[in-house]
């Protein structure tokens, strides 16, 4: 239902996982059924299948740390700008934890910002032209003079929207370093989403070039 945005994300996780729990229940019982001989059924089997896709995601974010907030600059991330006046943000501090700095320093070292010989204004509209070719990105603020990019993810299953900022500045050496940030609106964990889409969007950057 959330796939079909029936039902608000969290709503629609949150009855996947009772169904996880209900299908591992089913698939003990299937378990128990087998050993003392009777036929695998096809609810039976369906059980089975539904809580292997089950653990299989639950075990895929079990390394991930309880943050829901990454950076390419734990330092000095970029702020939001435009992302405060979305109806879904009213109330929330946009603002970077700062205790996430050394959690992610810890999980996710590798992510970090990119370098261009270009200053600012010709690294901005390559920067833009990523962001706006990346699947289930909708770009909803761009500033050329300020260097800075907005958008908004929406997860394909559930419909989690994440907020986006890219930081385009000029750096003392000549050039400029693009940074970029990526916050869910929900939930304390984001099964490294986010990590993998800055991680994503920086190799498409740099692709390009």
């Amino acid at each position: 239902m959330a796939w079909l945005r029936v039902v608000p994300a969290m709503i629609g996780f949150g009855l996947f996982a009772l169904g996880g729990v209900l299908s591992l229940v089913a698939a003990l019982g299937t378990f128990f059924a087998r050993l003392r001989g009777h036929p695998l059924t096809i609810p039976r089997a369906l059980s089975l299948g539904v809580s292997i896709v089950f653990v299989t995601i639950a075990a895929r974010g079990s390394n991930d740390p309880a943050i829901n907030d990454f950076t390419t600059d734990p330092d000095d991330p970029p702020a939001f700008v435009h992302a405060g006046s979305f109806p879904a943000n009213a109330g929330r501090d946009l603002g970077y934890p700062v205790e996430f700095a050394s959690i992610q320093h810890e999980c996710c070292a590798d992510l970090r910002g990119s370098l261009f010989d270009a200053p600012p204004a010709g690294a901005f509209p390559r920067v833009l032209a990523v962001a706006r070719s990346m699947p289930t990105w909708e770009i909803t603020f761009t500033d050329p003079a300020a260097g800075v990019i907005e958008a908004v993810a929406t997860t394909l299953v559930f419909g989690f929207q994440d907020d986006i900022a890219i930081r385009v500045r000029p750096v003392p050496q000549g050039g400029s370093r693009v940074d970029l940030r990526s916050k869910s609106r929900d939930g304390r964990g984001d099964i490294g989403a986010n990590a993998a889409r800055i991680r994503a969007f920086v190799h498409e950057l740099e692709k390009r070039g």
